[in-house]
Protein backbone atom coordinates (compact mmCIF):
# COMPACT_ATOMS: atom_id res chain seq x y z
CA UNK A 1 0.00 0.00 0.00
CA UNK A 2 1.48 3.35 -1.03
CA UNK A 3 2.21 5.89 1.96
CA UNK A 4 -0.56 8.49 2.24
CA UNK A 5 -0.25 11.94 0.95
CA UNK A 6 1.41 14.30 3.42
CA UNK A 7 -1.46 16.61 4.72
CA UNK A 8 0.59 19.98 6.64
CA UNK A 9 -3.00 21.16 6.93
CA UNK A 10 -4.26 18.13 9.82
CA UNK A 11 -1.69 19.85 12.38
CA UNK A 12 -1.55 22.93 10.93
CA UNK A 13 2.61 22.56 10.58
CA UNK A 14 3.95 25.44 8.14
CA UNK A 15 7.18 25.55 10.62
CA UNK A 16 10.93 26.08 8.24
CA UNK A 17 12.36 23.23 9.35
CA UNK A 18 9.71 20.87 7.24
CA UNK A 19 9.61 20.73 3.33
CA UNK A 20 6.83 22.29 2.01
CA UNK A 21 5.57 19.53 -0.19
CA UNK A 22 6.93 16.12 1.38
CA UNK A 23 7.13 16.66 5.01
CA UNK A 24 10.14 15.42 5.70
CA UNK A 25 12.48 17.04 8.25
CA UNK A 26 15.29 19.14 7.08
CA UNK A 27 18.57 18.98 8.31
CA UNK A 28 19.61 22.75 7.23
CA UNK A 29 18.23 26.21 7.21
CA UNK A 30 19.59 26.21 3.66
CA UNK A 31 17.17 24.12 2.27
CA UNK A 32 14.64 26.50 1.02
CA UNK A 33 13.81 27.32 -2.64
CA UNK A 34 12.58 30.79 -3.65
CA UNK A 35 8.57 31.06 -4.21
CA UNK A 36 9.46 33.02 -7.26
CA UNK A 37 12.08 30.87 -9.72
CA UNK A 38 15.91 32.71 -10.10
CA UNK A 39 15.17 32.70 -13.91
CA UNK A 40 12.07 34.43 -13.40
CA UNK A 41 12.84 37.24 -11.35
CA UNK A 42 16.12 37.90 -13.41
CA UNK A 43 14.21 38.28 -16.60
CA UNK A 44 11.90 40.48 -15.32
CA UNK A 45 14.08 42.59 -12.73
CA UNK A 46 11.51 41.25 -9.98
CA UNK A 47 13.81 40.68 -7.07
CA UNK A 48 13.74 43.72 -4.98
CA UNK A 49 10.38 45.02 -6.68
CA UNK A 50 7.26 44.88 -3.98
CA UNK A 51 4.83 42.11 -3.56
CA UNK A 52 2.09 42.83 -1.39
CA UNK A 53 0.55 40.29 1.01
CA UNK A 54 -3.10 39.54 1.82
CA UNK A 55 -2.55 41.69 5.50
CA UNK A 56 -1.61 44.47 3.18
CA UNK A 57 2.43 44.27 4.44
CA UNK A 58 4.83 44.41 1.82
CA UNK A 59 7.81 42.39 1.09
CA UNK A 60 9.73 41.48 -1.93
CA UNK A 61 9.64 38.84 -4.85
CA UNK A 62 13.12 37.44 -3.62
CA UNK A 63 11.79 37.16 0.22
CA UNK A 64 9.43 35.04 -0.27
CA UNK A 65 10.73 31.23 0.14
CA UNK A 66 9.85 28.17 1.49
CA UNK A 67 11.09 25.49 3.59
CA UNK A 68 12.37 22.57 1.20
CA UNK A 69 14.06 19.30 1.10
CA UNK A 70 16.96 18.30 -1.28
CA UNK A 71 15.54 15.64 -2.83
CA UNK A 72 12.06 17.80 -3.31
CA UNK A 73 14.34 20.40 -4.96
CA UNK A 74 15.87 18.15 -7.54
CA UNK A 75 12.48 17.11 -8.79
CA UNK A 76 10.97 20.42 -8.74
CA UNK A 77 14.17 21.70 -10.88
CA UNK A 78 13.06 19.04 -13.29
CA UNK A 79 10.10 21.11 -14.05
CA UNK A 80 11.06 24.70 -13.38
CA UNK A 81 13.85 23.97 -16.53
CA UNK A 82 10.83 22.33 -18.77
CA UNK A 83 9.07 25.41 -17.75
CA UNK A 84 12.01 28.45 -18.16
CA UNK A 85 12.77 26.66 -21.31
CA UNK A 86 9.81 27.12 -22.69
CA UNK A 87 8.34 30.58 -21.38
CA UNK A 88 11.59 32.23 -23.07
CA UNK A 89 10.67 31.01 -26.06
CA UNK A 90 7.12 31.96 -26.53
CA UNK A 91 3.95 30.59 -27.20
CA UNK A 92 4.56 28.39 -29.42
CA UNK A 93 6.38 26.67 -26.85
CA UNK A 94 4.01 26.91 -24.27
CA UNK A 95 1.27 25.92 -26.20
CA UNK A 96 3.20 22.84 -26.45
CA UNK A 97 3.42 21.92 -22.75
CA UNK A 98 1.63 19.46 -21.41
CA UNK A 99 -1.25 20.76 -19.24
CA UNK A 100 -0.14 18.90 -16.00
CA UNK A 101 3.06 20.49 -16.33
CA UNK A 102 1.66 23.99 -16.24
CA UNK A 103 -0.51 22.59 -13.38
CA UNK A 104 2.55 22.06 -11.40
CA UNK A 105 4.10 25.02 -11.82
CA UNK A 106 1.53 27.40 -11.49
CA UNK A 107 0.50 25.27 -7.89
CA UNK A 108 3.95 25.64 -6.52
CA UNK A 109 3.94 29.38 -7.21
CA UNK A 110 0.53 30.09 -5.12
CA UNK A 111 0.75 27.06 -2.69
CA UNK A 112 3.98 29.28 -1.71
CA UNK A 113 2.36 32.76 -1.68
CA UNK A 114 -0.34 30.67 0.87
CA UNK A 115 2.37 28.81 2.89
CA UNK A 116 4.58 32.12 3.00
CA UNK A 117 1.10 34.17 4.43
CA UNK A 118 0.18 30.99 6.07
CA UNK A 119 3.42 31.82 8.57
CA UNK A 120 2.96 35.03 8.26
CA UNK A 121 0.20 34.76 10.19
CA UNK A 122 1.25 32.10 12.68
CA UNK A 123 3.79 34.83 13.84
CA UNK A 124 1.43 37.44 14.22
CA UNK A 125 -1.04 34.87 16.40
CA UNK A 126 2.12 34.44 18.40
CA UNK A 127 2.62 37.86 19.10
CA UNK A 128 -1.08 38.82 19.76
CA UNK A 129 -1.38 35.44 21.95
CA UNK A 130 -4.85 35.24 19.93
CA UNK A 131 -5.83 32.13 18.40
CA UNK A 132 -5.31 31.18 15.35
CA UNK A 133 -8.47 31.72 13.17
CA UNK A 134 -8.46 30.25 9.26
CA UNK A 135 -11.18 29.17 7.13
CA UNK A 136 -12.24 25.13 7.15
CA UNK A 137 -13.47 26.18 3.38
CA UNK A 138 -9.77 27.49 2.45
CA UNK A 139 -7.75 24.71 4.42
CA UNK A 140 -10.16 22.30 1.91
CA UNK A 141 -9.18 24.31 -0.67
CA UNK A 142 -5.47 24.48 -0.15
CA UNK A 143 -5.28 20.69 1.15
CA UNK A 144 -6.74 19.55 -2.18
CA UNK A 145 -4.08 21.34 -3.68
CA UNK A 146 -1.06 20.61 -1.98
CA UNK A 147 -2.28 16.64 -2.57
CA UNK A 148 -2.31 17.21 -5.97
CA UNK A 149 1.21 19.35 -6.13
CA UNK A 150 2.64 15.62 -4.54
CA UNK A 151 2.43 14.30 -8.30
CA UNK A 152 5.69 16.11 -8.78
CA UNK A 153 7.23 13.78 -6.20
CA UNK A 154 5.43 10.73 -6.20
CA UNK A 155 3.06 8.98 -8.51
CA UNK A 156 -0.23 10.48 -9.03
CA UNK A 157 -2.11 9.79 -11.36
CA UNK A 158 -5.64 12.18 -12.40
CA UNK A 159 -8.67 9.45 -13.14
CA UNK A 160 -11.84 10.81 -15.40
CA UNK A 161 -10.97 14.29 -16.00
CA UNK A 162 -8.34 17.09 -14.56
CA UNK A 163 -9.40 18.75 -11.95
CA UNK A 164 -8.22 22.45 -13.04
CA UNK A 165 -9.03 24.98 -16.16
CA UNK A 166 -5.88 26.58 -17.95
CA UNK A 167 -5.92 28.60 -21.15
CA UNK A 168 -2.61 29.29 -23.19
CA UNK A 169 -2.66 32.31 -25.40
CA UNK A 170 -1.12 34.26 -27.90
CA UNK A 171 -0.77 37.85 -27.45
CA UNK A 172 -0.48 40.46 -30.51
CA UNK A 173 2.17 42.47 -28.47
CA UNK A 174 6.11 43.55 -28.80
CA UNK A 175 6.24 44.27 -25.41
CA UNK A 176 7.50 41.86 -23.44
CA UNK A 177 5.77 42.61 -20.27
CA UNK A 178 5.63 40.82 -16.95
CA UNK A 179 2.13 40.74 -16.06
CA UNK A 180 1.43 38.71 -12.98
CA UNK A 181 -2.33 38.33 -10.93
CA UNK A 182 -3.53 35.92 -8.53
CA UNK A 183 -6.84 35.79 -6.25
CA UNK A 184 -5.93 33.35 -3.66
CA UNK A 185 -9.54 32.53 -2.07
CA UNK A 186 -10.91 31.15 -5.51
CA UNK A 187 -7.54 30.06 -6.87
CA UNK A 188 -7.52 31.60 -10.09
CA UNK A 189 -4.13 33.19 -11.98
CA UNK A 190 -3.40 34.77 -14.96
CA UNK A 191 0.43 35.69 -16.26
CA UNK A 192 1.54 37.33 -19.57
CA UNK A 193 4.77 37.49 -20.48
CA UNK A 194 6.41 37.69 -24.07
CA UNK A 195 3.84 37.32 -26.76
CA UNK A 196 1.63 34.68 -24.55
CA UNK A 197 -1.15 34.82 -21.90
CA UNK A 198 -1.85 31.88 -19.41
CA UNK A 199 -5.08 31.93 -17.35
CA UNK A 200 -5.75 28.93 -14.46
CA UNK A 201 -8.26 28.11 -12.11
CA UNK A 202 -6.31 25.56 -10.10
CA UNK A 203 -9.69 23.63 -8.58
CA UNK A 204 -13.00 23.85 -11.01
CA UNK A 205 -12.80 20.51 -12.65
CA UNK A 206 -12.83 22.32 -15.78
CA UNK A 207 -16.14 23.89 -14.92
CA UNK A 208 -15.03 27.70 -15.92
CA UNK A 209 -13.75 26.58 -19.06
CA UNK A 210 -16.94 24.95 -20.15
CA UNK A 211 -18.76 28.03 -18.32
CA UNK A 212 -17.22 30.53 -20.29
CA UNK A 213 -17.24 27.61 -23.69
CA UNK A 214 -18.79 30.12 -25.88
CA UNK A 215 -16.63 32.77 -26.06
CA UNK A 216 -13.62 30.48 -25.95
CA UNK A 217 -14.53 29.05 -29.41
CA UNK A 218 -14.31 32.58 -30.41
CA UNK A 219 -11.27 33.58 -29.36
CA UNK A 220 -8.86 30.19 -29.19
CA UNK A 221 -6.56 30.00 -31.73
CA UNK A 222 -6.26 33.68 -32.63
CA UNK A 223 -4.24 36.48 -31.64
CA UNK A 224 -5.60 38.51 -28.74
CA UNK A 225 -4.34 42.22 -28.40
CA UNK A 226 -3.22 42.77 -24.60
CA UNK A 227 -6.88 44.14 -23.78
CA UNK A 228 -8.48 41.60 -24.96
CA UNK A 229 -6.28 39.06 -23.02
CA UNK A 230 -6.77 41.33 -19.88
CA UNK A 231 -10.76 41.02 -20.72
CA UNK A 232 -10.52 37.42 -20.78
CA UNK A 233 -9.09 37.26 -17.39
CA UNK A 234 -11.53 39.53 -15.49
CA UNK A 235 -13.99 36.82 -17.05
CA UNK A 236 -12.14 34.25 -14.88
CA UNK A 237 -11.52 35.76 -12.36
CA UNK A 238 -15.66 36.94 -11.88
CA UNK A 239 -16.62 33.09 -12.63
CA UNK A 240 -14.51 31.83 -10.52
CA UNK A 241 -15.79 34.50 -7.66
CA UNK A 242 -19.21 32.89 -9.03
CA UNK A 243 -18.50 29.41 -8.65
CA UNK A 244 -20.19 28.11 -5.61
CA UNK A 245 -18.85 24.75 -5.08
CA UNK A 246 -16.22 23.32 -3.46
CA UNK A 247 -14.77 20.10 -5.00
CA UNK A 248 -14.39 16.62 -3.38
CA UNK A 249 -11.96 13.91 -4.65
CA UNK A 250 -11.60 10.55 -4.36
CA UNK A 251 -8.60 9.16 -3.27
CA UNK A 252 -7.31 5.90 -4.00
CA UNK A 253 -3.96 5.08 -2.72
CA UNK A 254 -2.61 1.65 -4.19
CA UNK A 255 1.18 -0.21 -5.00
CA UNK A 256 1.09 1.22 -8.22
CA UNK A 257 -0.19 4.91 -7.16
CA UNK A 258 -2.42 6.84 -5.71
CA UNK A 259 -5.33 8.19 -7.82
CA UNK A 260 -7.29 11.30 -7.36
CA UNK A 261 -10.47 11.66 -9.02
CA UNK A 262 -13.30 14.49 -8.81
CA UNK A 263 -16.35 13.95 -7.68
CA UNK A 264 -19.29 15.27 -9.46
CA UNK A 265 -20.18 19.28 -9.19
CA UNK A 266 -23.63 18.46 -8.69
CA UNK A 267 -23.67 16.35 -6.41
CA UNK A 268 -26.75 16.55 -3.86
CA UNK A 269 -27.05 20.70 -4.33
CA UNK A 270 -30.31 21.83 -6.67
CA UNK A 271 -27.88 25.15 -7.35
CA UNK A 272 -26.48 25.75 -10.71
CA UNK A 273 -23.00 25.51 -10.38
CA UNK A 274 -22.28 29.27 -10.57
CA UNK A 275 -24.15 32.15 -8.79
CA UNK A 276 -25.97 34.63 -11.23
CA UNK A 277 -23.78 36.86 -13.27
CA UNK A 278 -23.89 40.68 -12.54
CA UNK A 279 -23.11 43.04 -14.98
CA UNK A 280 -21.77 46.05 -12.23
CA UNK A 281 -19.97 43.71 -9.95
CA UNK A 282 -18.09 42.15 -13.14
CA UNK A 283 -17.37 45.36 -14.63
CA UNK A 284 -15.58 46.56 -11.32
CA UNK A 285 -13.63 43.50 -11.70
CA UNK A 286 -13.22 44.33 -15.59
CA UNK A 287 -12.06 48.32 -14.89
CA UNK A 288 -9.33 46.53 -12.26
CA UNK A 289 -7.87 44.84 -15.50
CA UNK A 290 -8.10 47.27 -17.94
CA UNK A 291 -7.10 50.28 -15.57
CA UNK A 292 -3.88 50.38 -18.20
CA UNK A 293 -6.12 52.23 -20.61
CA UNK A 294 -8.27 53.77 -17.84
CA UNK A 295 -11.53 52.70 -18.85
CA UNK A 296 -14.41 53.38 -15.68
CA UNK A 297 -16.55 51.63 -14.68
CA UNK A 298 -19.08 53.87 -16.01
CA UNK A 299 -18.58 53.00 -19.73
CA UNK A 300 -17.95 49.41 -19.22
CA UNK A 301 -21.57 49.10 -17.67
CA UNK A 302 -23.62 51.94 -19.86
CA UNK A 303 -25.42 49.18 -21.63
CA UNK A 304 -25.80 46.64 -18.20
CA UNK A 305 -26.81 44.48 -20.80
CA UNK A 306 -23.88 44.22 -22.79
CA UNK A 307 -20.74 45.22 -20.66
CA UNK A 308 -18.55 46.79 -22.96
CA UNK A 309 -15.89 44.51 -24.84
CA UNK A 310 -13.26 44.27 -27.03
CA UNK A 311 -13.44 40.17 -27.45
CA UNK A 312 -16.39 40.50 -29.99
CA UNK A 313 -18.39 43.12 -32.54
CA UNK A 314 -21.62 44.17 -32.93
CA UNK A 315 -22.51 41.58 -34.66
CA UNK A 316 -20.70 38.92 -32.34
CA UNK A 317 -18.09 38.31 -34.28
CA UNK A 318 -14.73 38.03 -32.97
CA UNK A 319 -12.67 41.38 -33.50
CA UNK A 320 -8.94 41.43 -34.68
CA UNK A 321 -6.74 42.04 -32.91
CA UNK A 322 -5.05 44.56 -35.35
CA UNK A 323 -8.49 46.07 -35.45
CA UNK A 324 -8.27 47.89 -32.39
CA UNK A 325 -6.35 51.42 -32.13
CA UNK A 326 -4.92 51.10 -28.13
CA UNK A 327 -0.95 50.73 -27.19
CA UNK A 328 -0.26 47.65 -26.31
CA UNK A 329 1.59 49.04 -22.82
CA UNK A 330 0.23 52.52 -22.37
CA UNK A 331 2.00 52.71 -19.15
CA UNK A 332 5.16 51.78 -20.38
Amino acid sequence: MSNPLYNPFKKFHFDSKTCFLSGTTLTSADEEIQVFPLWLMQAYQLEDKPFKLLDESITTYKKLKIPCSVNTSNKLDKLENKIEDAFLKGFEAVKALDQLSLFQWIGKLLYGIVFSEIQIGIRQQLMSGEAMNFSQVLAKKFTNLHFMLQSLIRPIEFEASLPFSIQVFEIDSEQDTFNYRDEINTLVFSLRLKNFGIIASLQDNGANNKYHEQILKKVLGKKLHPIQFEEVCGLYFYSAYLFNRLPEYTILPTEEAIFIEPMPLSGVDPRPIFDNFQAKIYGQVLENFWKPWGFTLFEIIKDPENPMTFLTDENGAFRSSDSINLPDNPLA
